[in-house]
């Protein structure tokens, strides 16, 4: 089991430590701690529990990938940013009521904290997906409101309903890639813009040569110069920066960059020159650089001015594209200026900002500025997402940000063991925090008299079976707790431990609902222990569900995550030999790669399967449509295409043919009762 410390670098760290020679082994470390509670609330009776329960942080199983996902962010800079990302100190935008309006305001991130809750989808007219717990709250055109909540009763409180308009810019755009296109176009719309490009023919003069040629490109915003000089330097184009222009009164610095080699000046031209058929990425890069070099934005107003009609013509081709609806206008009729405007308010020229990026960030601030316009915000469907996700809150000084495109409390993303200042990759499963605790915090809990005895899943963020539980006996000790007061359990576990407990777990399925779903995701044992190497064999797990099952107990089978090109062709297996050990209910996720996860299961993955990691990458990318990772809410549970149809259709195919999935339980009572006294569950 020994393995060298590896880890991505710790975006939440300000520095990254690099090791000098071989790493050292990376040693199980046991981190004990005294929690001030162990339940997480979800509220959401339509996945079966509304709270959560995780005796440990971090886990030894080491398994390559894990749930999670990001947001993206509308950053002070008006560009987005995930919110796994963020760091406490962060520039964002949130909201303030100004006047009679609510307005964009600049603020900061305070803090910020994880969760692993039940998720509902809320779905917006514009083809949103916003995916929350349940006490999420969001900013209608009728105050702010839970994401579910009821009319009477004790969860009485205002709670999203279809029809319901909520506030906003509406969905963000996705950013362009840095093509080589995009870099001519970016090229081309900021040398025609702003730029000096041109030869000088001095005849009769003594000069070293007759022919001068001079490119020269002067600008008050360093980051418009600074990528304007890193794409000529990738054309193999070398530049001198100089000071064009000194501060004074009433005038900004220029800086500029130039040179007078003829073969670089020639080359610009060729970059520069017209194409015939420009393609999206040209276009993209096209007016983000004329807008860096002839546009303006202030006080709502979208404005980009040149006199060249063949620059405005290219201007309004490429807006004409991406379907942004603009006017031109023409002032001095003796020299003619020509005036584009972008128009439809903040949410089409946030759509601008982030379809094309530009570089001058102080040209995209809304600051300010109203929140009115008329973005498709309006719910047409909340439901429950059918899994539980680990989600983010922030603080931040205005209480609110701005998520996805509207005004939100609260948000949604993949926590990581980097906040606790380890990191993501053998910190998470060599250095675990254990709530020593657990069952003493959740006593206190289940004896509150708000407690209703609702179901507690174990749980939500890592395996409460993992083989610390050998030694700690937390998940047991809590169980027994749960016993006590007759409360419902859920258990997902890829742990055989959960064995030691089928007697206690069989009594207590006498008295009150239990379940435990085992995840499987690899049929051979072999592949399961290169990917996850700190748990026990499918072998063993089908054993396992084999033992619950026969103890009466309800259990079920995660295909949790399916990976194309790896064990997609395990899905009917694996459900044919959950069913045979008595499984009764099945369900799959897709894999998913966010930031923190990419790099250590490439890293595993290569080191396993060093033949076929290219195919499986290729196979993955082949249904996110391109990418690794898909972060978009309501996209990111499942794949796009062909390919990711056919496993679907396998799965529910197979599923009806063996029956899974199809029992109708009668909702059994909970048994929940507070004990007079505490005794224990084998008390004579």
């Amino acid at each position: 089991m020994a393995r060298l410390v590896s880890n991505p670098p710790n975006p939440w760290d300000s520095v990254h430590a690099e090791w000098l020679g071989e790493p050292p082994e990376a040693r199980l470390e046991v981190f004990e701690e005294e929690a001030r509670t162990v339940l997480s609330e979800n509220d959401s009776p339509d996945v079966g529990f509304r709270f959560s329960l995780n005796p440990y942080r971090g886990c030894f199983h080491a398994c390559a990938y894990c749930l999670g996902g990001e947001t993206p962010i509308l950053m002070g800079d008006g560009c987005t940013k995930a919110l796994a990302s963020l760091r406490v100190g962060d520039e964002i935008y949130g909201t303030r009521r100004v006047g009679r309006y609510r307005r964009y305001v600049k603020t900061r991130v305070l803090a910020h904290w994880s969760s692993t809750q039940p998720a509902y989808r809320v779905v917006l007219e514009d083809g949103t997906n916003l995916v929350a717990s349940s006490d999420h709250r969001f900013l209608t055109n009728r105050g702010w409101k839970h994401v579910t909540g009821a009319e009477q009763g004790s969860r009485r409180r205002p709670h999203l309903t279809t029809n319901n308009d909520l506030l906003g810019t509406g969905q963000f755009a996705e950013g362009p890639e840095e093509t080589g296109d995009y870099k001519i176009g970016y090229l081309c719309g900021v040398v025609r813009g702003d730029g000096h490009l041109a030869s000088y023919v001095y005849d009769g003069r003594r000069r070293a040569s007759d022919v001068q040629h001079q490119f020269r490109l002067a600008m008050a915003d360093p980051e418009a110069l600074d990528r304007t000089r890193r794409y000529l330097h990738e054309f193999e184009i070398a530049t001198r920066e100089f000071l064009f222009q000194a501060a004074a009164a009433g005038r900004r610095q220029l800086t500029a960059i130039r040179t007078h080699a003829r073969p670089a000046v020639t080359r610009i031209r060729e970059i520069v020159r017209w194409p015939v058929e420009p393609g999206p990425d040209w276009s993209k890069g096209f007016l983000a650089g004329v807008f860096d070099a002839e546009g303006s934005y202030s006080r709502g107003i979208l404005r980009i001015c040149n006199t060249d009609p063949a620059i405005i013509h290219q201007l309004t081709e490429a807006l004409a594209r991406f379907a942004f609806e603009f006017v031109v206008e023409t002032r001095r009729p003796d020299k003619p200026l020509y005036v584009v405007r972008v128009r439809r308010g903040v949410r089409e020229h946030l759509r601008f900002f982030h379809t094309v990026d530009p570089a001058i960030s102080r040209k995209r601030s809304i600051e300010g500025q109203a929140i009115k316009n008329d973005s498709s915000l309006r719910i047409v469907a909340i439901e429950p997402a059918g899994i539980a996700l680990r989600l983010f809150d922030i603080t931040t000084e205005t209480g609110d940000f701005i998520a996805n495109g509207v005004v939100t409390h609260n948000c949604y993303a993949r926590p990581s063991h980097q906040y606790l200042g380890f990191g993501a990759g053998t910190d998470f499963e060599r250095k675990i925090v254990v709530k020593v605790n657990a069952p003493q915090c959740l006593r206190r809990e289940l004896s509150r008299r708000s407690w209703n005895g609702d179901t507690i899943a174990f749980s939500g963020n890592t395996d409460c079976y993992q083989p610390l539980e050998a030694v700690y006996e937390l998940t047991r000790r809590c169980l027994e707790v749960c016993a006590e007061f007759r409360n419902p359990v859920a258990i997902i576990t890829k742990g055989a431990l959960v064995r030691r407990d089928v007697e206690l777990l069989a009594r207590m399925s006498r008295e009150t609902p239990i379940s435990v779903t085992v995840s499987i995701a690899f049929a051979d044992d072999r592949v399961a222990r290169s990917l996850e190497p700190g748990t026990s064999v499918p072998s063993q797990r089908f054993e396992t569900l084999r033992i619950l099952s026969e103890a009466g107990l309800r259990t079920g089978i995660s295909v949790a995550p399916t990976i194309p090109g790896l064990n997609d062709c395990d899905i009917a297996e694996l459900l044919a030999r959950a069913r045979d050990a008595g499984a009764s209910s099945a369900f799959q996720t897709m894999l998913r790669l966010p930031a923190e996860v990419s790099p250590v299961f490439e890293e595993r993955l290569r080191q396993a399967f060093p033949d076929r990691a290219r195919r499986i990458f290729h196979a993955i990318e082949d249904v996110r449509a391109g990418k690794r990772n898909e972060s978009a809410f309501g996209k990111r549970m499942r794949g796009v295409g062909p390919r990711w149809e056919a496993i679907e259709n396998l799965f529910e195919i197979e599923c009806r043919r063996l029956g899974l999935n199809a029992r109708e339980d009668v909702k059994r009572p909970s048994g929940f009762r507070k004990p007079t006294s505490q005794a224990s569950l084998f008390t004579p």
